[in-house]
């Protein structure tokens, strides 16, 4: 890790080398994110060959969601230890070679060992790519994340058509294996990602004095041994100042050794679980992602036995949301930058839409019909993807970023082990694939309810105070 010193020396990059970065996480979304999306396409017919339903089908993409998730135990902790780029090539290379697993598969259970080792690596991946990018970036973060996640959405848009080529060419066995070997790419990604602090810029010496750390007694405090921490200029203080401000009483000073549960509280940094409006962000954030991946899995059942389109029919739906996807990604960091609207309620925003896009598609099964809604679908599905983690990082500190990022990851996975193992006993109880989309739309429309209050209250209450300031 840099030192603090370096830190305040030094600016942040916002850009340059931080592209290639963010290259480096499009090409391993390319091969690794986009692989949720064509679940149903690859292991479909392979599923059913086995005499498994909707059921079967939902718990292997539970599983792999579920070690995607609880990884968040791991990778927070790894993150503060490691560099991103470690934890990033770890992910990868789990990934395919979970891929590489599954195609060797005859029974339920080996499927769900392999895949769940794909979902070990994606969440390996996900916290440690955007932490990369993000911390490149000071004002770009919206547009850089947009276009590290594009690779993920070229991936949704090429992958459906790649997958079927293969289960044409090679049947299930050799498209899973291709499929691992693919996300092998990963690896190469993930070299990329050089330490922030290696092109961290110095600040011109005319427009900054060095500021040192001192430690003053604590005015506020009743203990009369009790320091803070202060930011003097070197004008304001000379070495002798400096040598009387940091001594302290020579008094012995007890310390205590942290027991075994403190230490795992503060690695995982706990305190962030009694804060209230992180917790509505990481419920808002599980019951939308829960949505997302079950719907993501059933999409292509619906095309086929709803919608009634051929395979072929059904990847070129799957492309053109992925597509629009895309478009989505790259362009709409810059219109939303210009509204100048927080994270949050972009996502806000982008959960009502798909709300109402999601409800039309469920009772839609005309073939040019789901062609346009799932283009519409995937232009919205964007605003939600890409403000996901941004709307973590806009509230967390950045010393707490990946505990965050790590906490919202395992309250992801509890939400879609139980409520998303219910959406597939839904489907499978009431055999209608439109009652399974409308009650993932349930979900949503949870969230709806508590932010939109929340945010309300709290964009009334910064206005009140800035119409009438506290004088100090």
């Amino acid at each position: 890790m840099p030192s603090s010193s370096l830190y305040r020396n030094s600016l942040v990059p916002n850009g340059h080398y931080g592209w290639i970065v963010v290259s480096g996480t499009a090409l391993i979304n390319v091969f690794n994110q986009s692989l949720v999306s064509v679940f149903g396409l690859l292991y479909g017919d392979h599923l059913q060959n086995m005499g498994q339903g909707t059921v079967g089908a939902a718990l292997v993409m539970n599983i792999n969601s579920v070690a995607l998730n609880f990884s968040g135990l791991i990778t927070g902790p790894a993150l503060k230890i490691f560099r991103p780029r470690a934890v990033a090539a770890i992910g990868s290379f789990l990934s395919g070679f979970g891929l590489i697993l599954s195609s060797m598969s005859n029974q339920l259970w080996q499927i769900i060992f392999a895949y769940g080792l794909v979902g070990l690596g994606l969440g390996f991946i996900n916290p440690s790519s955007f932490i990369a990018v993000n911390s490149y970036f000071s004002t770009k973060r919206g547009r850089a994340i947009g276009l590290a996640l594009a690779g993920t959405g070229l991936g949704q848009m090429i992958m459906p058509n790649v997958v079927r080529i293969l289960l044409d060419n090679y049947g299930f066995r050799g498209a899973a294996l291709i499929m691992g070997a693919l996300a092998f790419h990963g690896l190469v990604g993930a070299a990329l990602f050089q330490p922030v602090e290696w092109h961290m810029k110095r600040m011109s010496d005319t427009c900054f004095n060095e500021k040192k750390m001192l430690l003053q007694p604590c005015r506020h405090s009743a203990n009369k041994h009790a320091y803070h921490e202060v930011m003097a200029t070197d004008a304001e203080i000379d070495d002798d100042d400096a040598s009387d401000t940091i001594s302290i009483d020579s008094e012995a000073v007890l310390i205590k050794t942290p027991t075994w549960k403190q230490r795992i509280a503060k690695a995982l940094d706990l305190d962030l679980l009694f804060d209230l409006q992180f917790i509505s962000i990481a419920i808002g954030l599980s019951l939308a992602y829960t949505a997302s991946i079950n719907f993501s899995m059933l999409l292509p059942y619906f095309l086929q036995e709803e919608g009634g389109l051929s395979r072929s029919d059904c990847a070129l739906c799957m492309s053109v949301l992925a597509t629009f996807d895309l478009a989505s990604r790259l362009t709409l960091p810059a219109i939303t930058d210009r509204l100048k609207l927080s994270c949050r309620v972009i996502f806000l925003i982008g959960a009502i839409l798909l709300t109402v896009t999601r409800a039309i598609l469920a009772e839609t099964t005309d073939r040019t019909s789901l062609i346009v809604m799932s283009a519409l679908y995937g232009y919205v599905r964007a605003a939600t993807v890409v403000n996901q983690n941004l709307t973590i990082s806009e509230y967390a500190a950045q010393d707490k970023l990946a505990s965050s990022l790590s906490l919202t990851m395992i309250m992801k996975g509890i939400f879609v082990m139980t409520i998303g193992q219910l959406l597939g006993w839904i489907r499978d109880y009431t055999g209608s694939y439109s009652i399974c989309l409308h009650a993932q739309n349930v979900l949503l429309i949870i969230v709806i309810v508590i932010w939109l209050p929340e945010i309300l209250y709290r964009k009334y209450k910064g206005t009140k105070r800035r119409q009438h300031p506290v004088a100090i």
